[in-house]
């Protein structure tokens, strides 16, 4: 339960730096778990609750495209694309922080539905932050005041989808007054939620079409290795392990389900698998570890 992890205090002054900088820092915030280190690059990662199939494929896949890396991602636990955010990170070993609405308090922590949600986030080593007494229940006006705790903690905003009328772009309003980065995903023309992003793209956010914008974003050199192998593979199966040791360069894709010595179906579905994970690409007839 969400009471076995104290909830602790931190004084304006012992605030992370990212969140010190900002004009309208809190005087002081509770929070729960660990914060990360500060040589960690943070995205916050923001979208509609009422996401279309679209906006939860991009968001795993963008995610899963940072495993390994020394990423941790904000979110504010709230239901649609907040909840598969934070998910996402946790599939991808990535450390993940909750900003609610609310206090941190197990009785008041909102949504309810994702109590058991922050209790992962907490057990694998993340933290849940507020700058709301334990027991204060969330209002209206507390979930924008939150997101500016949002996009203080973090370098760059990612907003998936939005609608015009959304409160996830109050989180990139507050992005661009604290001089982070805006990054979004264009989405069709004929859906509203993504007249969000479209118009932040009009209005100068970076277009994302990959991990691997967003890693260059936050300072990474795409094309050199995560920083951390063993994490980066860390929830594979001893198939997917056996694939990646056996793609030391890359190889046509009936030459490696031949190599893997399993049926053809099976391995069919090790590789749909770890493609979804961001592990492996196919490319031109060839398949190649990412």
């Amino acid at each position: 339960m969400l009471k076995d992890f104290e909830i602790k205090t931190l004084e304006k002054e012992y605030l992370p730096e990212m969140l010190q900088e900002i004009t309208d820092a809190p005087k002081k915030i509770y929070y729960q778990g660990k914060l990360p280190s500060p040589d960690t690059k943070i995205l916050c990662v923001v979208g509609s609750r009422k996401y279309t199939q679209y906006g939860k494929d991009v968001c795993e896949k963008l995610i899963s495209g940072l495993r390994g890396y020394n990423i941790c991602i904000v979110s504010g636990l709230a239901l649609g694309i907040d909840g598969i955010a934070h998910k996402a990170a946790l599939d991808a070993g990535l450390k993940t922080i909750a900003v609610p609405g609310s206090g941190l308090h197990e009785s008041v922590l909102y949504p309810s539905s994702h109590r058991q949600l922050a209790e992962k986030i907490l057990e694998k080593g993340g933290a849940l932050i507020s700058e709301f007494e334990p027991k204060f229940r969330a209002t209206p006006y507390s979930f924008p005041q939150r997101n500016r705790i949002m996009a203080g903690l973090s370098h760059a905003i990612l907003v998936i989808e939005a609608e015009i009328k959304s409160g996830t772009l109050i989180t990139s309003k507050f992005a661009t007054e604290y001089n982070r980065d805006v990054l979004t995903v264009p989405g069709s023309i004929f859906s509203k939620n993504s007249e969000g992003p479209n118009m932040l793209i009009r209005l100068g956010a970076t277009p994302v079409r990959n991990s691997g914008d967003i890693l260059e974003a936050l300072g990474f050199k795409i094309d050199e290795a995560p920083q951390n192998l063993e994490l980066k593979y860390s929830d594979c199966s001893p198939e997917e392990l056996l694939v990646i040791k056996i793609l030391t360069e890359p190889m046509e894709k009936d030459e490696l389900i031949r190599a893997l010595k399993m049926p053809v179906s099976k391995a069919s579905t090790v590789l749909s698998i770890m493609e979804i994970k961001g592990l492996i690409k196919e490319s031109i007839g060839e398949i190649q570890l990412i």
